[in-house]
């Protein structure tokens, strides 16, 4: 093709004949497709070019610079190595068809590809190689291009015998001023050249060889590597940091504002020194790899010319080709205290701070795991912390330290689970508990014989709704009668993604009043005219159009009436309709009106609600 587009590039007079010699004797001589030569040369632009094969071939021409985001589920239809591979990324899925964005329309091999591991039929549309390059570099692994440098801080030393329990020291890591340009290739290749480690089969009756395992994971390639995921990590604002082993790939993944993203897939070999590294770090057994650990890594790391401590939670699970690991990112600066900030209606937040204030009785917080539960619970005591008051918690794990607060970490192994702390706490003189969770009956019953007898209790449960808590905690076995005198509120939340306020504007396409009317928006809101805002996608939020969660509250406080309606053995259906006769706001309702306020968007609150 390359002597074709050359011949039609000088025939439309975007280059030429001299030009178009010296770009095929580059090609010739360093390879490389001839239109990003041309471009490089600076002989015609990337979108003459785009343009021009656009209308050439009859297929529409893509700016990926410009385009809105991709759907994330989309980007994950086609695997990182094909996109690289073929220098393909696809934009939009619609019924069957995968529209595609191809450097070249006529890469037939590159379309049966797509073709046959996605399922779907494709339909090319043109885009410049480096504008593709760009894209699938921001979808599928914007890692490469991280600048670090390691400065100070040895690598923590882990006793071969088994896992230490005093808390890991901090890491110290320098990232502003980078000394060089990192990218996946450079680690792998230079740790071929470094690594002494022989490959073994994994399986029952291996021979696990510590020296080996812990020179690997001390490796400078694989000591940077892994300083830069946890950094990156920390740079795109990530809360989780999950690394996979696979039959035949390895791949890195971060949740950003609550939804997965691929961010590299380094080579298998690396799985084993980069497992014992993060291991190490956390102070857990590198020799143990049959049972899940637990362990904790704190890295101290310079930004803006400030020093900060991070956490990260480690979890490791053996799966069947290799150690998952999972590290939950605890960034103490990101943990928001101010109940006000946190996406409360005003009217919601009243009746939350007057039920937290009373001196006796059970506040819950509800939601799946990932909702802020936690961060709710903490701005609650964080009001609360007085220096007359005595604040008690049970959590697994203290994932945050305050002063002035007794915080337990439960220790499963050795007995101290969340009725143990609740029993010993009651002769600790307290006024006000925290429990991390309620997850049996022992745990419920104790909650609340200390909510009815003078003590505040606040404590988190895993249901759909504020309602359904209800007979949750009687399907544990507690008397409804219980239930009714122990229980002053119940708050249900969920986290969706705020829209980036630096590219906020107006939907092109405001949605039709009946899509509105089913969504749960009032025809009074509707008379009066919505304004449906999206993120169109900028830098400041890599180019996804949000940037940032907010909460939606549901907030049932117990009346006299609702109180009644548990005596008397009431369905979750018949409290849900009598708390919002009380003027309690649904979940659907708390994100219709984010999305009157501009704060967030239709498709978020669908995703996450139910009418």
């Amino acid at each position: 093709m390359a002597s074709k587009l050359g011949e039609m590039l000088v025939k439309a007079q975007l280059i030429t004949e001299p030009q178009l010699e010296e770009a095929m004797k580059i090609q010739r001589r360093d390879g490389g497709k001839l239109g990003s030569i041309v471009v490089r040369q600076g002989f015609c632009s990337d979108q003459d070019i785009v343009s021009f094969l656009g209308m050439q071939y009859g297929v529409p021409a893509a700016d990926l610079d410009q385009w809105p985001p991709i759907d994330p589920a989309v980007v994950a239809l086609v695997p990182a190595e094909l996109a690289h591979k073929h220098k393909v990324l696809p934009l939009q899925r619609s019924g069957n068809v995968l529209t595609l964005a191809m450097s070249d329309p006529t890469d037939i091999f590159a379309m049966d590809d797509v073709r046959f591991h996605t399922g779907y039929n494709v339909d090319p549309v043109v885009s410049s190689e480096m504008g593709l390059i760009r894209a699938i570099e921001r979808y599928y692994g914007g890692t490469s291009a991280l600048k670090l440098r390691e400065e100070g801080g040895a690598a923590s030393r882990a006793a071969a015998g088994g896992p230490a329990p005093a808390p890991a020291r901090a890491e110290a890591i320098n990232f502003d001023d980078a000394a060089e340009q990192l990218d996946l290739k450079s680690f792998e290749d230079e740790f071929d050249a470094e690594a002494t480690l022989d490959e073994e089969q994994e399986d029952d009756e291996e021979q696990i060889n510590l020296a080996a395992l812990r020179k690997g994971s001390e490796d400078a390639p694989v000591v940077r590597l892994v300083n830069m995921v946890l950094i990156d990590a920390i740079k795109r604002g990530a809360s989780d940091i999950h690394i996979e082993p696979y039959e035949k790939h390895y791949r890195i993944r971060f949740r950003v504002d609550g939804l997965l993203m691929e961010v590299m897939r380094p080579n298998l070999k690396l799985k084993d020194p980069l497992t014992s590294r993060v291991k190490i770090l956390a102070k857990l057994n590198i020799a143990e790899k049959r049972l899940p650990q637990d362990g904790r890594i704190k890295l101290r790391v310079a930004m803006g010319g400030k020093h900060k401590v991070i956490d990260y939670r480690v979890s490791v699970l053996p799966t069947l080709f290799g150690e998952k690991i999972v590290l939950r990112l605890l960034d103490s600066d990101k943990l928001m205290l101010d109940l006000t900030k946190l996406g409360f209606e005003p009217e919601s937040l009243e009746r939350w701070d007057r039920q937290i204030s009373k001196p006796y009785g059970m506040v819950l917080v509800t939601g799946p795991t990932g909702s802020g539960k936690t961060n709710t619970l903490y701005s609650s005591i964080a009001k609360l912390n007085q220096v007359d008051v005595n604040i008690m918690t049970a959590e697994d794990p203290v994932e945050f330290n305050f002063a002035g607060i007794n915080q337990v970490q439960m220790k499963e192994q050795i007995g101290l689970n969340f009725a143990a702390a609740l029993r010993s706490f009651l002769r600790q003189d307290p006024n006000i508990i925290l429990v991390g969770e309620i997850r049996d009956f022992e745990t419920a019953e104790i909650a609340i014989k200390a909510s009815l007898t003078g003590h505040l209790v606040l404590s988190t449960l895993h249901t759909n709704d504020a309602p359904s808590t209800i007979n949750r905690l009687m399907n544990m076995g507690v008397e409804p009668f219980l239930v009714a005198t122990s229980v002053n509120i119940i708050c249900a939340q969920r986290l969706v993604r705020r829209i980036c306020t630096a590219c906020k504007k107006p939907e092109a396409h405001q949605p039709p009043a009946e899509a509105l009317l089913k969504i749960g928006f009032t025809e009074e809101e509707i008379k009066k005219g919505i304004t449906v805002q999206k993120g169109t996608g900028c830098e400041v939020c890599s180019k996804k159009g949000y940037k940032g969660r907010v909460g939606l509250y549901e907030v049932l406080e117990m009346s006299e009436t609702l109180k009644d309606m548990i005596l008397t053995g009431a369905s979750a259906i018949e409290l849900r309709e009598q708390g919002m006769r009380e003027g309690m706001i649904t979940l659907r309702r708390s994100g219709c009106r984010k999305v009157l306020d501009g704060v967030t968007t239709v498709e978020e609150i669908v995703r996450e609600t139910v009418l």
